[in-house]
């Protein structure tokens, strides 16, 4: 089809939605030399002028079902471009709410050969049957199918046909039955070695298939009552229980919804690992909300760690750490995440069986500290929760994980005592290489509180001038607020932090009423830790300051008290034009809304923003019955 017959309407994801006409489209490669289509040519710049490696990238960021079917046909040059391996080898069909049954058919049978890596994650509404047609697609190596409705029957016949298959994700529902896969199947699974399964019932799925496994992710989301409210039973099986012995696993990961039967399952699993612990496994994380108790099989499993296997990656429930010297055995190769979260870990046991015991932690590139009040204080019977760090400590974790791209230190009371350079900001100013960072409140005020100093009023260089009025792009307004012509420099710690870590990716500075979503794989507990008064000192000249990372795609602010107009909004909305997602709670005081008018304006120049959470209090007047202090959320998905 040539260009002048049609035109479809592309989705640019990186911008508003945008429609091309046949102009645009208009194929120039046979124009010949003449001076008058030279001169049109660069009159009217077209987009098939560009150079293929240009378009590629650009046909990139367009949703797979709109490229092959929309995209393609077109005209005969982007017809070719759109079946180029680069385009076709990875489809990404997750949260994609327009990939209709009729579209997924379609594309499955245009470029099925092509498609090496498929993912159709969250895909609730595509049925069984037309989940099913994926078995065409034969050189499969890679397929995520978490979310879709699959019987042991359609499961059987889909894996049959995928030969090549190497990494599955599946979920494992009621009325799951391993005795109905066929022996095509199976030994399609013999060959899996990553596998992601999502367990709704007491089951080990298609684990005992998978003699190959090399990473084994677990999630279990298993109720303890039934529908009809029957009370359901940890006991798998026995014709379940054939498990391998997972000689070549290297990863295992658990992460358990909260729930008893969950832990008893887990506990089924953990234990063929005792029996012979896997002499290559390296990542070890077992992610388990609330307390979960350390069995005969679980401690077995973790001697037999210490003594045979060298680990990269750690995380462990806080009932296996507290008060045990698990840490000061455990052998470490060239580690890169470890994860401590609401352990009672003081610094001195953190320095002693961490950082003094003769390990390597250059490689370190994820450490989570989330919940663990006195990791950064020496050993105390007296010490309180609110009492100043030990910057000493703090000096020789960051000397030690200098190459550190990954810290959590939420959910805790991380005060810095007074004296230069021993400001928690200022010493983690030399993790330059930070690409997330989660910070409570109160770790970035300057200082203590004191009767005799004047309140802190916001800097008025640190916000740019008239945030309500409508800013023209390419036209200046105004001095650079940032350049430092219009006052001094901000001399503030966290502004100084944050000038050093430039590519800062993802932060959040969060009350301590509040759980971190970083990383992913953290349980979401509440906190119980009361507010913090030294958080009372940061307010909109350090929400400001984040305007400096231009690189942030994330970011989340929740229980700022002292948030007046919200104006450092508007600077992080002028500056931080990579932000993708913004999560906000309980700014300002309680009953008082009095940042919108900034949040408005920061939106507008929010472009490519896909996430807007909003928990705020009071937005409307309370429902008779309800607190008047209930957080209202919003989320606006895909804006």
């Amino acid at each position: 089809m040539d260009c002048g017959e049609g035109f479809p309407c592309l989705r640019a994801t990186l911008g508003d939605p945008m429609e091309f006409g046949a102009p645009y489209f208009q194929d120039t490669s046979n124009d010949g030399d003449a001076p008058a289509a030279a001169a049109a040519v660069a009159d009217d710049a077209h987009l098939l002028g560009f150079s293929d490696e240009i378009l590629l990238h650009i046909l990139s960021h367009v949703p797979s079902i709109d490229l092959i079917l929309n995209v393609r046909r077109t005209c005969r040059k982007l017809a070719a471009l759109c079946l180029d391996k680069s385009l076709t080898h990875t489809v990404l069909l997750q949260k994609d709410y327009e990939a209709s049954e009729d579209k997924v058919k379609r594309l499955v049978t245009e470029i099925g050969r092509e498609v090496q890596q498929l993912s159709m994650a969250g895909c609730y509404w595509l049925s069984g049957s037309t989940v099913e047609h994926v078995a065409r697609c034969r050189g499969l190596v890679k397929v995520n199918l978490s979310g879709c409705h699959l019987t042991s029957l359609r499961l059987s016949k889909l894996l049959s046909a995928l030969q090549r298959l190497r990494s599955l994700a599946i979920d494992v529902s009621p009325g799951f039955d391993a005795s109905q896969l066929s022996g095509e199947c199976k030994a399609t699974l013999s060959r899996v070695r990553e596998l992601k399964q999502t367990l709704y019932t007491p089951s080990y799925g298609v684990v005992p298939c998978c003699t190959s496994l090399e990473k084994l992710l677990l999630y279990f989301e298993i109720l303890d009552r039934t529908r009809e409210g029957a009370v359901l039973s940890g006991q798998l099986m026995v014709g379940q229980s054939n498990v391998p012995r997972y000689q070549h696993l290297r990863v295992f990961y658990a992460r358990l919804a909260p729930g008893y039967i969950n832990q008893e399952v887990v506990r089924l699993y953990l234990a063929v690992l005792s029996d012979r612990t896997p002499e290559n496994l390296h990542a070890f994380l077992i992610s388990v909300p609330g307390s979960f108790a350390e069995s005969g099989a679980t401690k077995n499993l973790l001697e037999s760690m210490a003594r045979n296997v060298a680990l990269d990656a750690l995380q462990l429930p806080k009932s296996w750490l507290n008060g045990s010297a698990l840490l000061q055995h455990m052998k470490f190769s060239s580690p890169f995440y470890f994860s401590f979260s609401r352990c009672a870990l003081s610094g001195g046991h953190l320095i002693r069986r961490v950082i003094d015991s003769g390990r390597d932690l250059r490689s370190l590139a994820g450490l989570n500290l989330s919940g663990c009040a006195h990791c950064l204080a020496p050993d105390s019977l007296l010490r309180k929760a609110e009492d100043d760090i030990d910057s000493g400590i703090l000096e020789t974790l960051v000397a030690a994980c200098g190459n550190l791209r990954h810290l959590n230190l939420s959910a805790a009371h991380h005060h810095s005592p007074e004296g230069p350079g021993r400001h928690l900001c200022q010493l983690l100013a030399r993790l330059c290489h930070l690409r997330s960072l989660s910070l409570p409140v109160c770790a970035v005020a300057d200082s203590a509180p004191r009767a005799d100093r004047a309140p802190v009023q916001p800097a008025t260089h640190a916000v740019p001038r008239g945030f309500g009025k409508k800013v023209r792009i390419g036209v200046p307004s105004g001095p650079d607020p940032f350049s430092g012509q219009a006052g001094p420099l901000p001399s503030s710690v966290f502004w100084s932090l944050l000038k050093s870590v430039p590519f800062l990716d993802r932060l959040e500075l969060i009350g301590s009423n509040f759980s971190s979503a970083m990383p992913r794989n953290e349980p979401a507990i509440r906190n119980s830790l009361p507010p913090c008064g030294r958080a009372q000192s940061v307010g909109d000249s350090e929400v400001a300051a984040i305007g400096q990372l231009a690189f942030l795609r994330h970011l989340t602010l929740a229980q700022l008290p002292s948030i007046l107009t919200g104006s450092g909004l508007v600077s992080i909305g002028l500056q931080c034009q990579q932000l993708q997602s913004l999560s906000l709670a309980h700014l300002g005081t309680m009953g008082k809304v009095a940042y919108m008018s900034a949040l408005t304006d920061m939106l507008k120049h929010c472009r490519r923003l896909k996430d807007l959470r909003e928990g705020v209090r009071e937005v409307v007047p309370p429902e008779p019955g309800t607190s008047s202090s209930s957080p209202v959320a919003v989320s606006v998905p895909g804006l």
